[in-house]
């Protein structure tokens, strides 16, 4: 293996590279080689994973543990799954593997960075456990990104994904875990919209949900978000809710790390977005779905420098797949199942569908 393939450039790949750098991954690429706005970054690639997986489980004694184990047994489940983190938050990594991810984080700048996990079987049309792996925002320093970068390929073995993955008879052979570094963003506010309506699948709209701060909150559960619903037909706001927005997810004290604090009583009741936004915001949207030719689930966030930023689109499955048949019953708010991780303290889990 050559040594460049350890990490890629986000703007050098695209979606035909999803075997090399995962969903979240290629994704990001698609959109920053598209022309869209996204934060600067790299990606360290599945053969980086693969080499230091084979380091740590040379007779591939990991695939086969968890292939055995019964789908129905969630203690063995989170027994196995978690010994298998542990393993892996620990191993020594290759030294060419360390070297080409500081020498990337410092050639990006260096200071604060997201570090996202990009399962290879997440983020696609048919994707059902997107979501089950780990994000971390407001990590500093190249010891801190090099540990952030090993949970992140732990994550892949968190019980809930292992556990879904038994259940679905999905093999652990064909999985592997990308991680994508950027250059982290202070938002303004974030959400979500969808080039669909997430309730009735109607495509003649976009609907758009956001909170201040950072888009956790809405993960979290901790902020009733605004909503907005636009025509697609006419550009007009047809329906809107603000609702009273208590809590926001910011950068944590020192600089790393996330934390939640009270939203100042001015803004509590105050629209997260002005009207010229939410019409900017759905034109952004309709053009990342024309450029994938399909409905879309879109991650984005505001900043006072830099105006709308995109972390990540996803095609929108819940109204696929009642199209295409019975499938389970969509969550009652659209961020519960479409959100990622815009960070916490602590890891945060990108919800699934």
């Amino acid at each position: 293996m050559r040594r460049e393939e350890l990490v890629r450039d986000l703007a050098d790949v695209g979606v035909g590279d999803r075997s090399a750098v995962g969903g979240k991954g290629a994704s990001l690429g698609e959109l920053a080689r598209a022309g869209f706005p996204v934060p600067a970054g790299y990606v360290v690639t599945v053969p980086a994973f693969e080499r230091a997986l084979r380091g740590l489980d040379p007779a591939g004694e990991i695939c086969r543990e968890i292939e055995e184990l019964p789908a129905g047994d969630a203690a063995a489940i989170a027994r196995v799954s978690g010994g298998v983190r542990a393993r892996i938050a620990a191993a020594v990594l290759p030294a060419e593997v360390i070297d080409e991810i500081t020498a990337r984080y410092l050639a990006l700048g260096g200071g604060s960075v997201a570090v996202r996990s990009s399962a290879t079987g997440e983020d696609g049309a048919e994707a059902s456990f997107a979501g089950l792996q780990d994000t971390y925002l407001w990590v500093r320093g190249e010891r801190s990104l090099v540990d952030h970068v090993r949970r992140c390929w732990a994550s892949l073995y968190n019980a809930e994904a292992v556990g879904y993955r038994r259940r679905m008879k999905i093999g652990e052979r064909d999985l592997a875990m990308a991680v994508v570094v950027q250059r982290m963003v202070e938002p303004r506010c974030a959400g979500v919209m969808f080039t669909c309506s997430p309730t009735t699948g109607d495509r003649s709209v976009v609907s758009v949900e956001a909170c201040w701060g950072l888009g956790s909150a809405l993960v979290g559960g901790d902020v009733t978000p605004d909503r907005f619903v636009v025509s697609k037909v006419t550009g007009e706001i047809v329906s809107r809710m603000v609702a009273p927005k208590l809590r926001r997810h910011q950068r944590g004290p020192g600089g790393s790390g996330v934390t939640a604090a009270d939203v100042p009583g001015p803004l509590r009741d105050k629209p997260c977005l002005a009207d010229a936004e939410i019409a900017a915001l759905a034109r952004v949207g309709r053009r990342v779905e024309e450029h994938y030719g399909a409905p879309q689930d879109i991650e984005w966030a505001i900043t006072e420098g830099e105006g709308i930023i995109l972390l990540q689109s996803r095609p929108e499955t819940v109204w696929a797949r009642r199209r295409a048949g019975p499938v389970a019953t969509p969550r009652a708010r659209a961020a519960d199942h479409v959100f990622e991780q815009l960070g916490r303290v602590n890891p945060v889990r990108e919800p699934g569908r």
